[in-house]
């Protein structure tokens, strides 16, 4: 009404409202001609027309239509992916190669030596699904993938799922249905990367789509790895139950698809809880999808009683397959971590550390023994559960050259040099003659060697330590205490450095696990592997320098580059004149204690300890020279597993370290001296006579170069004494009486009596104490060519008044 007075109300006032441009409302109002509207930008945004927030939001037209655009381009990528994947010939096993394990090479010039053997993917037999019992197929659709039958090849959930948690950095998932698990085996061998998962995913669709789902899953169980070397449903059926796939129950096939993801892992022989929670897993799975009905699955048991042991193939039986076993245990180790697939698969060349003719020496002597026919033996053999084994150690380079850990036949599958777990015994001892030497006490130092002796610190004083046989010494140093492997010494010198330090040498030089708070452990309480005392008494060749025990020497890819190799240098893990004082000590066992039967006519320099357990149930000789170091265990087992008392044979009735094992060691090594590596005679360094001042433990280097921090004292010398002519026996007291090493050696002689001496060296002269001196001794004229008389070494017997033991007072050797 043109006459009211009301006022008009003012516009409501709203945040981000659009707004009509000044222009337009004024051309609208006023109705004036020839303004010309504003242009539209192409791309509207800040969005015109609007103020505040929304006029920084897009439209909800912009939204829909970006939305909708990137799900066509989306599917018109997919679509241009699935059409470009085509489905490539199968992998199958034509492009797996054999890893191929070699013996070290005989010469420089040459890459390797002679094939031990190979790994490959050889165990393996096809068969076709519909030979198979239905419930086969679906043990193996429950295990792996619920919805096989029914799903398009591929689990956007799992995927997604998968994806998601590895972003986040949790434990790698695959989010693999069956389909894709057989593309990626059937087709690519192992994908981890995202492209190759996406590949797999588009051709796992492209096959649910174009091929029939039997045939998928029937190449899947020929495909699918189940662990011990076999490949494919049948293959496993025979490794894990001694019978053909057709032939198996529900009970057993579940247990085979239960062990699919880590067959290694959860084999009822490595992991029996583990496999049979998968076998639940299983069972239950097949009820949730029709396979089984739940009566049934109620009354199944686990199959332990039809499960076998892992049958090694022929071509890895015997000893050999024995070192196989050991080389596919370091390959599946630092640094290069290879799964038993993939070393299967890898067709890698594996040259290894050990000499061929020196295990063949080892392994010859091993099967004498056993059959009793070594020159010396005279027929003895040992019982059948007697155990022994040979083991031989470069010093120089850690590298295992030689090892006999069992026949590895139907009867006895156990390496007995690197499973078994021997008590020690006086081959301990040394550990803590070093701490000692570290400690500044000399080899001068003596102790009362009494048997029978208490002491506050070893077990309160309620139980003595007795020597073997109980044989009384009087005060004598460390040298003879060591020959004689005196127990009561030896407890006295741990109870003064602290068996916490003879724990530490052990392991230093290479035995882990000594107990550090046993003050027995001096007397070899502790349960060893043969292999690692080998390794130790190594280092104790290598005076000093320890480099890590192995048998993988080098590892070449396919394509000719180097994956692995040995390290090259050692760490300095004891001083020089540690080890120069100690290795002569144990010169002293061979020269004048229990040794020196079977060792000391070796003729060379040869350091070394012997060793027996309470009860002897377990014997050792482990010895050195300067290029190798051997050591020989033998040990019992009762019918039970438990350690036993070696059965006495060949007039031994008391098995100890100075009687078989020695006798073996010798055997053994007097042949290893005729191969070019080790035929030179060399010597030890001399006696260094540490003790004026204590010895610091050194830090261990990174290198062997030596630095030491002070000079070792000025050895004392003496005139060589002239023998020649003398007796055997005179000579080598007279040298014995100066400290000096007396080796032996026999030679044939027309002009001088059997058993005098023909000529020394050095003639003369004057030597360090503690040095070498070689006399030649007369066997007599040459034999004539027609009469060849067999010289015959007795038979071993136990010598008792060096195998110092018996009662230790802690349960461990008996000195011997």
């Amino acid at each position: 009404m043109a006459g009211t007075n009301r006022r008009a109300a003012p516009a409501r006032s709203r945040r981000g409202t659009r707004t009509r441009p000044a222009s337009s409302a004024a051309a609208s109002t006023t109705g004036a001609v020839g303004v010309e509207p504003r242009k539209r930008k192409f791309f509207d945004y800040p969005r015109s027309g609007y103020t505040g927030l929304h006029r920084w939001l897009p439209s909800w037209r912009f939204v829909l239509g970006s939305f909708v655009t990137l799900v066509f381009l989306m599917l018109g990528g997919a679509v241009a992916a699935y059409s470009s994947v085509t489905i490539p010939d199968p992998n199958a096993d034509n492009t797996a190669q054999t890893t191929t394990v070699y013996f070290a090479p005989e010469s420089a010039d040459q890459p390797h030596g002679e094939v031990m053997g190979t790994f490959a993917v050889q165990k393996r037999t096809i068969v076709e699904l519909a030979t198979l019992p239905e419930y086969v197929g679906k043990a193996v659709i429950a295990a792996e993938d619920k919805t096989f039958e029914t799903n398009s090849g591929v689990d956007p959930v799992g995927m997604a799922r998968a994806f998601v948690n590895n972003v986040r950095g949790g434990k790698t998932q695959g989010g693999s249905t069956l389909t894709q698990q057989y593309v990626e085996r059937y087709y690519f061998s192992t994908t981890t990367d995202y492209v190759g998962k996406a590949r797999e995913a588009l051709l796992a669709i492209k096959l649910a789509r174009t091929e029939d789902k039997s045939k998928i899953l029937e190449r899947y169980l020929n495909t699918i790895y189940f662990g011990r070397d076999s490949y494919g449903i049948e293959a496993a059926a025979q490794s894990y139950f001694g019978k053909g796939a057709k032939d198996l129950s529900v009970s057993e096939a579940a247990v085979l698809a239960g062990i699919i993801p880590s067959p290694n892992n959860w084999d009822p022989a490595v992991s029996p809880e583990k496999a049979e929670a998968r076998w639940n897993y299983v069972l239950d799975n097949m009820v949730d999808i029709g396979a089984l009905p739940a009566a049934e699955r109620a009354a199944l048991v686990f199959p332990s009683d039809t499960l076998i042991p892992e049958q090694p193939s022929q071509s890895k039986m015997g000893p050999n397959g024995l070192l196989l076993q050991m080389v596919k245990k370091e390959l599946g180790g630092a640094p290069l971590k290879m799964s038993e697939d993939d070393i299967n698969r890898a067709g890698m060349s594996v040259v290894t550390t050990i000499r061929k003719p020196l295990q063949d020496m080892a392994v010859a002597t091993a099967d004498g023994f056993r059959a009793g026919t070594l020159e010396g033996q005279d027929g003895a053999v040992p019982a059948e559960r007697t155990k022994y084994s040979i083991t031989s150690v470069d010093p120089q380079t850690g590298g295992i050259v030689a090892l006999y850990g069992g026949p590895n036949n139907e009867l006895d599958q156990r390496n007995h040099a690197t499973y078994e777990n021997v008590q020690g015994a006086s081959t301990f001892k040394p550990f803590t003659l070093v701490a000692a030497l570290e400690n500044g006490i000399s080899l001068n130092t003596t102790y009362n060697g009494r048997s029978g002796q208490k002491f506050p610190e070893w077990e309160g004083g309620t139980k003595p330590v007795g020597n073997f046989d109980n044989e009384n010494f009087g005060n004598i140093d460390l040298v003879t205490a060591t020959a004689k492997s005196v127990n009561t010494v030896f407890a006295q010198l741990n109870i003064q450095v602290g068996p916490d330090k003879t724990a530490d040498v052990a392991t230093r030089a290479g035995v882990p696990g000594v107990n550090p708070q046993n003050l027995s452990n001096v007397l070899g309480t502790d349960a060893i592997h043969p292999v690692d005392l080998a390794g130790a008494y190594a280092t104790f060749a290598n005076q000093g320098v320890k480099f890590p025990v192995h048998v993988v020497a080098t590892v070449t890819n396919p394509d000719g580059t180097t994956a692995y190799q040995a390290p090259s240098e050692g760490e300095r893990v004891f001083q020089a004149d540690v080890m120069a004082d100690a290795t002569y000590a144990m010169e002293q066992v061979v020269q004048q204690g229990s040794g020196r039967t079977w060792i000391k006519p070796l003729g060379r320099p040869i350091a070394g300890k012997t060793g027996t357990t309470n009860d002897n149930k377990a014997a050792w000789f482990v010895g050195f020279t300067p290029d190798l170091a051997t050591a020989v265990a033998i040990s019992q087992k009762a019918e039970d597993q438990s350690d036993e008392s070696i059965t006495g044979f060949g007039g031994v009735k008391h098995v100890t370290g100075s009687t078989w094992p020695a006798f073996v060691w010798q055997s053994y090594m007097k042949q290893a001296f005729t191969l070019p590596p080790y035929s030179e005679v060399k010597q030890f360094p001399p006696r260094a006579n540490v003790g004026k001042k204590p010895t610091a433990t050194p830090t261990v280097e990174a290198t062997p170069t030596e630095a030491p921090t002070e000079a070792p004292a000025e050895p004392q010398v003496v005139d060589v004494p002239n023998v020649e002519g003398k007796l055997e026996a005179d000579a080598t007291a007279t040298i014995d009486a100066l400290g000096l090493v007396v080796v032996v050696q026999k030679e044939s002689s027309d002009t001088v009596t059997t058993g005098r001496v023909i000529r020394a060296d050095p003639r003369g002269g004057q030597v360090p104490v503690g040095s070498t001196v070689t006399i030649v001794v007369s066997t007599g004229p040459k034999p004539q060519a027609t009469q060849p008389p067999p010289t015959q070494q007795p038979t071993p017997q136990p010598t008792q008044p060096a195998n110092a033991g018996g009662n230790n007072g802690g349960g461990g050797g008996n000195g011997g």
